[in-house]
């Protein structure tokens, strides 16, 4: 399926011209797609990686890109600011017949971009997608701490489903992470 860019108009929009852009990634993404990842993990603590963790090189990161661009029900939607990637959704579908519905969502946006539509226009762009492919069921994990993440996924139409207890040791201490869903 072909996805036309979706562009995001902000409050610093000058002369009519997009601040943001969302489109798929390219295998060409690689480095500044790897490099946004690291600088997310280094910036907040609502990420699964610590900082220092992400261990993936470029060549390894293209390869998985490349993968995910074959695959009908896994894609990755980047947004750009003046030609930086700024925020990423990560959606990777089920596998197997029996889960093959099921798409399986990561979302990050750097600090200095929260607030300004982007994830709301991720989001969007790729719930488009999963529709265009046959998917039914979209669903996320988040620590349940995260107040500005799960009311963006409220906004989005997801609900709790449950809570996980103890997930995640993050900054010496066990949290609880939300799942979340959206049936389509």
């Amino acid at each position: 399926m072909e996805i036309n860019p979706v562009h995001v108009l902000s409050g610093k929009e000058r002369e009519g011209k997009p601040m943001y852009k969302i489109r798929p990634i390219a295998a060409t993404d690689a480095e500044p797609y790897l490099e946004l990842c690291r600088r997310l993990d280094r910036e907040t603590s609502f990420m699964l990686y610590e900082p220092g963790e992400r261990t993936t090189t470029i060549a390894e990161q293209r390869k998985q890109i490349e993968s995910i661009l074959k695959t009908d029900n896994q894609m990755i939607f980047v947004a750009e600011s003046d030609h930086q990637l700024v925020g990423h959704l990560q959606a990777y579908g089920g596998r197997l017949r029996r889960n093959r519905h099921t798409v399986y969502l990561v979302i990050g946006v750097l600090q200095a971009y929260a607030g300004q539509g982007i994830g709301t226009a991720l989001f969007q762009t790729m719930e488009e997608w999963a529709r265009s492919v046959g998917a039914h069921r979209l669903e996320l994990t988040v620590m349940t701490h995260n107040g500005t993440a799960i009311a963006l996924y409220r906004k989005m139409g997801f609900e709790v489903e449950g809570i996980a207890r103890e997930t995640l040791f993050v900054d010496g201490r066990y949290v609880d992470e939300y799942w979340m869903a959206k049936l389509l």
